[in-house]
């Protein structure tokens, strides 16, 4: 058995049971890291990439090194690629198409590679830089501008020679196996981060547990919130199909932000409107929070429209309207199409109540159970009256948010 294999054998085996467990991509790494340095490796920084599959991120970086430890950086999808990754040595391989890169910090490498003349600052002596791609074999180069799905993989030394043979043979030899772990791992971040981008944080947490069965469901008591565009309709007919999706996706922005803050969960977008609950443990707590959520969206669109229409954007107000009461929390439709959503008598009301916008001539309207389990409140909640809405056996009474004078 040569030095490399073993060395190699135990690392492997730890390598394995860690993608076995399931074990967080940080974790893995920085144990790696740490077994090659007490193996004897001159490690003095390591550094991974890997793509994202998250519609704000379209990569991640992680960096080791032998004084900081483990860190880690979300880069943002952007059309134009940074400067830092054109003149990287893993943008060059993928460009030549070319297996590995090594360097030993020469003038032309140091001048081509800024990341090289940084490390070299630092005293490192040996660079070498390899691919570990995921999925079968293509017969065409990779596209350095997309990426398939893999991870590019560097390290570096500051050892006087770098790094020996028996040392690249090992970073080759445990390569894949590195790679099958991260791969177990990062699908399973990739599920839950594209879960809760789709579904909901609570949702995408729920289904990812386990809960997937039709039908399955559990009775909760919380605050719906229903969030609506004003004047989308004649907005839609008056703006560019592009104009519009980012109108709409600006307000959006703010409503989840907001709403998500206050600890509410977002259900589902349903054309210029927003399904949201508040299940924070007590109506009490779910009202106050409904209710905070709601005074805070209304003075931040306020906020929004004079700076779209500054700007000369066309702009929208937005109606709210909360309810409390009993709902179905859980998988309902077709065997092969599912929806995680909420329904029930408490969703039909808050649904009724908004339509009553026009009538009360007010933005957010505040049913009288949300009213009482929010008492004593810091916001001034006025009487709109009571009304006698389609469904409902007997009158409701309907509040609002008073805001004052600013």
């Amino acid at each position: 058995m040569t030095e490399t294999d073993k060395i190699a054998a135990p690392l492997i085996a730890w390598i394995t049971e860690q993608g076995l467990q399931g074990v967080s991509r940080e974790d893995i790494l920085r144990g790696y890291c740490e077994r090659l340095v007490q193996a004897d490796i001159p490690l003095l920084r390591f550094h991974l990439a890997q793509r994202a599959y998250h519609p704000k991120f379209g990569g991640i970086g992680f960096s080791w090194t032998r004084a900081e430890g483990l860190t880690h950086q979300h880069f943002q999808r952007q059309e134009t690629p940074i400067d830092a990754w054109l003149r990287s040595p893993f943008y060059r391989m993928l460009q030549m198409d070319n297996e590995e890169f090594r360097s030993s910090f020469g003038t032309d490498d140091v001048t081509d590679f800024p990341v090289l003349k940084d490390l070299s600052e630092t005293g490192a002596t040996d660079y070498f830089a390899t691919r570990q791609m995921f999925g079968e074999p293509m017969d065409v180069p990779t596209d350095p501008d997309a990426p398939s799905e893999g991870m590019m993989v560097s390290w570096t030394s500051d050892l006087e020679g770098g790094f020996s043979d028996g040392h690249l043979s090992l970073f080759r030899t445990l390569l894949p196996h590195l790679g099958l772990a991260l791969k177990s791992s990062s699908h399973r971040q990739m599920a839950s981060d594209l879960l809760q981008v789709y579904l909901g944080r609570d949702a995408g947490r729920r289904v990812l547990s386990g809960e997937i069965q039709r039908g399955s469901s559990q009775q909760i008591n919380a605050v719906i919130c229903y969030f609506d565009l004003k004047g989308f309709t004649r907005l839609a007919e008056q703006l560019p199909g592009p104009d519009l999706i980012d109108m709409l996706n600006d307000y959006f922005a703010i409503a989840v932000a907001t709403i998500q803050c206050h600890g509410g969960n977002i259900l589902k977008f349903m054309g210029d409107g927003i399904l949201t609950m508040f299940d924070l443990g007590s109506i009490e707590a779910d009202a106050k929070a409904a209710l905070d959520a709601a005074s805070e969206l209304k003075a931040k669109i306020a906020e929004r429209n004079i700076e779209r229409a500054t700007a000369g954007l066309p702009i929208a107000d937005f109606t709210l309207a909360l309810h409390a009461g009993e709902i179905l929390y859980g998988n309902i439709g077709a065997e092969n199409r599912l929806d995680f959503t909420a329904i029930g008598p408490a969703v039909n009301l808050t649904s009724r109540i908004s339509g009553q916008h026009r009538e009360v001539g007010q933005s957010i309207i505040v049913s009288e159970v949300v009213q009482r389990a929010a008492h004593p409140s810091p916001h001034d909640l006025v009487s709109l009256g009571r009304y006698m809405l389609r469904g409902v056996a007997e009158p409701i009474e309907l509040y609002t948010i008073f805001e004052g004078a600013a």
